[in-house]
């Protein structure tokens, strides 16, 4: 086999920065929505999707996929699952509560890695010759005969066909579910003021120019040679998503040491287990029992000094025991208490402004951002529910 020139260039290096953010967005979207978090979920899993099919693409571009030949076309399969997942998305924004369904979204993956199987099982010299082909390189193939068929079932040539319909058939489906949602709500998906509608019909419009750049790059480029194109504009969107998602962090709401590393925060830590515990029984009961969170100057220096700990103790404990920094504890509590007063005939006649200030909080937009954060819709939106 023949040695391949790498290709590096500035379309490289900017696929290459977009993948890098894209992993990194992706792996604390997961992390901190598991089990908790549907829609950030899926969204950190379609992240990490796009962003494996972005890595191969960038394999290709440059030349290292020769490097790798294992890794050829590994992202296959994963294409058949990014419609699924933004669908799923999308779902669970608009219908937050859980359904048993969702598995079925994975299924076109599943069978299409099992097709694929027939072809990742195939010797490097295979996929060599392979990728010389796709990629439209004048440079000679290796002499070397299959050990067995490595598309059996004669569909794989129709592969970017499939991906197109299965694109399509998402699309279709997301904008019936918007317009759907739109209507219940009697607003236009174009002028609506509902957040949640905004935010699942721009993203429709960001996956819809990547099925167009995705079909023209198929009808003026043979094979995957114009790809790059598409890992640009994704690259640009995950660019974007991780703008929004450090602009959205709570770490602009607290004071911490520069560089600190999140695995030493405590490391040096004074406190037992015993100690940890009582701490925890003493902020829960206090939360609890008093509602200390409804007051509008609560603060950690405050909560410590009530609860006689230090603050860094106190903050310790909430970090370790709770999963959560002392922000989104306090939300936590105060959107459970909202939640609680919107369901009573009283809530239902409260502004949404009173309702923010009986829990604590000083300012309708802070109020609408947690609630939309930990319950996915709008205090307005789940009153009406």
């Amino acid at each position: 086999m023949q040695e391949i020139p790498l290709h590096l260039d500035f379309i490289a290096l900017l696929t290459l920065l977009g993948l890098f953010l894209g992993f990194f967005a992706s792996y604390f979207l997961i992390k901190k929505s598991w089990k908790s978090n549907l829609p950030n979920l899926f969204m950190g899993l379609f992240i990490l999707c796009i962003s494996l099919t972005m890595l191969e693409g960038w394999l290709d571009y440059t030349g290292y996929i020769f490097k790798v030949l294992w890794l050829s076309n590994f992202s296959e399969p994963i294409n058949f699952l990014i419609g699924g997942l933004l669908y799923l998305f999308i779902d669970t924004q608009i219908e937050p509560e859980i359904k048993k369904k969702y598995w079925l979204h994975f299924i076109p993956s599943i069978v299409w890695l099992g097709i694929c199987m027939f072809y990742f099982l195939q010797p490097d010299v295979v996929k060599y010759n392979d990728t010389i082909e796709v990629m439209q390189l004048n440079i000679p193939r290796a002499n070397e005969t299959p050990p067995f068929s490595d598309n059996p079932f004669r569909i794989r040539k129709h592969t970017s066909l499939l991906i197109g319909i299965y694109f399509t058939f998402y699309i279709l489906i997301i904008g019936r579910k918007i317009l759907l949602k739109a209507n219940s709500i009697g607003e236009s998906i174009f002028t609506t003021t509902n957040k949640t509608l905004k935010i699942v019909r721009n993203i429709s419009y960001h996956v819809s120019v990547i099925i167009i750049i995705f079909i023209l790059v198929k009808i003026f480029f043979k094979n995957d040679v114009g790809d790059y194109f598409i890992h640009l504009y994704a690259s640009f969107l995950i660019f974007i998503t991780a703008m929004n998602i450090m602009n959205q962090s709570n770490y602009y709401n607290e004071v911490s040491t520069f560089l600190e590393l999140p695995s030493l925060k405590y490391k040096k830590s004074s406190l037992d287990e015993l100690e940890k515990k009582s701490i925890h029984e003493k902020i829960i009961s206090l939360m609890e029992n008093e509602k200390y969170f409804l007051s509008s100057t609560v603060s950690l220096s405050g909560l410590s000094k009530e609860i006689k700990e230090s603050s860094h103790h106190v903050s310790q404990v909430i970090n370790e025991k709770l999963n959560q920094s002392f922000f989104e504890m306090l939300a936590s509590y105060r959107i459970e208490e909202a939640k609680t007063i919107l369901k009573t005939d009283l809530g239902k006649k409260l502004t949404i402004e009173d309702v923010a200030e009986r829990v604590g909080y000083n300012s309708k937009s802070a109020f609408n951002t947690a609630f939309k954060k930990i319950t996915s819709q709008t205090p307005s939106a789940f009153r009406d529910s």
